[in-house]
């Protein structure tokens, strides 16, 4: 029996998350507890739990088989041509199928859940519109202050899936204080993607200045919705932190090195910045070049890979 909503909880803490199981695997809520007080770190829409609100619109939408935008609501794949419908309000395809879609919960305990989308099983009619089947699985374990998730994507078709992932986590501003203006955001970049009309042109350049982005950007003076790339790796992980100088709160990030851009955007409510780890350049299907690498990724029958990000409050 299909959980649709499930809440986590830490024993030691008193942290919390919500996972919207029939609306995305969505985790809409995360309420960490410092010594008693208690952050709010993911936005999500008063009435989001009722499913009733746009689903890339709150919470951590998960983006699969592509993340962003595709050109237009055509591509073609080994000689067939594929129709998605546009979601963009420009006419393009948007943010891949599981994150408006039922996901069905095959384990769970307090503090863990998993749940797993896979398109023959859960939404056939998808098999019409990309080039393969695929299944995901998503786990979350909370542990502390700490909320970790794992993704695991498989082709259990017979023929070849091309794919990307995205999350595209809404972080809620302020962290405790009481304004978000000096919140200050660190984007570890060195390199950013052209897009004309929300499309990436296939050309990357080196960042400007792009030490002020590793040392943290005032969020006052922040208006993005940009793709960058040459991600700055510590070991296996990347991080990027929020974090909140009259609370003293900090929001940490790290994700591995299945991703290799960031998708940052400044909602227009300005409650909420949205840094997203994508494993591949948003619209790759279809921009296939032997000059450029989008990062674009081929399961052949029976592959797989896995993304891990871990959301830590401090």
């Amino acid at each position: 029996m299909t959980v649709e909503n499930i809440t986590l909880k830490d024993p030691m803490t008193g942290a919390r998350a919500s996972i919207l199981a029939g609306f995305g695997f969505n985790c809409y809520e995360f309420v960490a507890n410092l010594d008693g007080r208690k952050v709010d770190v993911i936005w999500s829409a008063p009435d989001f739990s009722s499913e009733n609100e746009r689903p890339s619109g709150s919470g951590i939408p998960l983006l699969f088989p592509f993340p962003g935008r595709l050109r237009g609501t055509a591509f073609e794949w080994e000689g067939r041509e594929y129709q998605l419908e546009a979601g963009d309000g420009r006419g393009n395809a948007i943010h891949g199928f599981v994150l408006n879609r039922a996901w069905r919960v095959i384990e769970r305990s307090d503090s863990h859940v998993v749940g797993q989308f896979q398109a023959s099983v859960d939404d056939p009619t998808l098999l019409e519109q990309w080039p393969a089947d695929f299944r995901v699985t998503a786990t979350y374990d909370l542990k502390g202050n700490c909320l970790t998730s794992t993704f695991v994507f498989e082709n259990p078709d017979s023929k070849s899936l091309p794919c990307g992932f995205g999350t595209h986590p809404y972080f809620r501003l302020p962290l405790g204080g009481t304004t978000v203006e000096s919140c200050v955001v660190t984007i570890p970049s060195t390199r950013h993607w052209e897009l004309v009309d929300m499309l990436p042109t296939g050309r990357c350049t080196d960042l400007e200045m792009s030490d002020a982005y590793h040392q943290g950007l005032c969020f006052g003076e922040m208006k993005l919705d940009d793709v960058f790339g040459g991600l700055v790796f510590d070991g296996d992980d990347c991080v990027s932190q929020i974090f909140d100088p009259e609370s003293n709160t900090r929001l940490s990030m790290r994700f591995d090195r299945s991703f290799r851009e960031l998708v940052v955007y400044t909602p227009p409510h300005r409650e909420a910045v949205c840094v997203e780890p994508y494993t591949c350049v948003p619209g790759t299907v279809g921009l296939e070049s032997p000059e450029v690498d989008f990062g674009l990724r081929v399961l052949q029958p029976g592959e797989s890979f896995t993304s891990r990000v871990e959301l830590e409050v401090s």
